[in-house]
């Protein structure tokens, strides 16, 4: 059973930090791509951050980029994304997702590259 489950998600002020989690299991292909996507109320789905399998290539949305961080657990079937001076714009249902077939070289924010997705962690910024 094929599975991404988000977590780290909450309530924060304006400037403050968290870090969110996402632990995947049951897949049989080990070599895989692993992005963060967001979305708010009445807005569309926003691609924040992937990370190649290795963890050695990142890319990060130019909305986030210096304020978030993707990275890839020594175990390979973890990502986390580390978010500091959140913004009352950042606030959104934080989703993982697994882009199978990916190269390190050509990471995709595009939410029609990944196959498999979590449930979403909820951040709110007050």
């Amino acid at each position: 059973h094929v599975q991404l489950v988000e977590s780290g998600g909450g309530s924060v002020q304006v400037g403050g930090s968290l870090r969110l989690s996402c632990a995947a299991s049951g897949y049989r292909i080990s070599d895989y791509c692993m992005g963060w996507f967001r979305q708010a109320p009445g807005k569309e789905r926003e691609g924040v951050a992937a990370v190649s399998y290795a963890g050695t290539s990142t890319l990060v949305a130019d909305s986030v980029k210096g304020r978030f961080t993707i990275s890839r657990g020594r175990a390979k079937n973890t990502a986390y994304l580390q978010m500091n001076s959140l913004k009352p714009e950042d606030a959104a249902m934080y989703y993982c997702a697994a882009h199978f077939g990916c190269v390190s070289y050509r990471l995709s924010l595009r939410s029609e590259s990944y196959a498999d997705w979590g449930q979403g962690t909820q951040v709110t910024v007050s």
